[in-house]
């Protein structure tokens, strides 16, 4: 049982009540959507809409959003790509772009006045996305070195004295199949929720001093901080972005040259 927590005016929601949100559609079922769901719908349009728009106003000198796609590309490609995986890393320039904007647009959800609410700060889209290059780094390590030589390259790492194995060996597999799913998720996960806790939290506590009583005298405190917070998750948002693409750049350009 959740009990609303009473700090002098104001009441603070549960927890619950900040990232569970009712069914809208499809009411009841496994195809149930609410607004995290809609959120994600809304955070791929944007992302096609970025690239598709720009593709059909294509002009020799760029601008406007032709400027702004070209631009991310740029970042992506000379940003990450060529940075972790070289040259041959170009051909990924697509997929870590999508990735990049995909959750970018999920994670400034939380900025958008009536909607607040990141559709990162559910557990269930940093898993999948972890969960997905956790997979595509595996594949592109077994299909560029082949099964026994990807295992011996990640569990048995050059230049180690054979002595050492007993110990790195256990660590290595640990480190790559088992922490780096479950560290890209969480780190995505908890900064987007703490984040989303704590605009929630400052935007009550302005509301609650909303008031003709002496204490309003305290508000502009909290709205102070609320409009620091803003602009703070909006750098959390892009770097917590920029965090997971490049680290889905750096695992699959691992697996593809285990000489680096």
């Amino acid at each position: 049982m959740t009990l609303p927590v009473e700090i002098l005016a104001f009441e603070y929601p549960p927890i619950s009540h900040l990232v569970e949100w009712p069914d809208i559609f499809f009411k009841g079922s496994a195809f149930a959507i609410n607004k995290v769901v809609l959120g994600y719908f809304l955070a791929v349009i944007a992302t096609l809409a970025i690239f598709v728009l720009a593709g059909r106003k294509a002009a020799l000198v760029p601008s406007g959003i032709q400027n702004v796609a070209e631009s991310s590309i740029d970042f992506i490609r000379n940003g990450i790509v060529m940075q972790t995986m070289g040259p041959s890393g170009l051909a990924w320039v697509p997929f870590l772009t999508t990735l990049f904007f995909f959750i970018l647009f999920n994670n400034m959800l939380e900025l958008v006045p009536g909607w607040q609410m990141p559709g990162t700060a559910r557990m269930a889209l940093p898993a999948f996305l972890a969960v997905l290059v956790w997979v595509l780094f595996n594949v592109v390590g077994i299909k560029s070195q082949g099964i026994g030589g990807y295992l011996k390259s990640t569990l048995f790492p050059p230049g180690v004295p054979p002595a050492l194995y007993l110990l790195v060996t256990p660590i290595e597999f640990v480190s790559t199949f088992l922490v780096r799913p479950f560290s890209l998720a969480v780190r995505l996960f908890a900064n987007l929720l703490a984040g989303h806790i704590l605009l929630v939290t400052f935007a009550v506590l302005s509301a609650a001093l909303w008031v003709g009583d002496w204490y309003a005298v305290f508000l502009p405190l909290p709205v102070v901080m609320l409009i620091f917070l803003f602009g703070f998750e909006l750098l959390v948002s892009f770097l917590q972005a920029y965090i997971f693409t490049i680290l889905a750049a750096v695992y699959i350009g691992g697996a593809m040259h285990p000489e680096h």
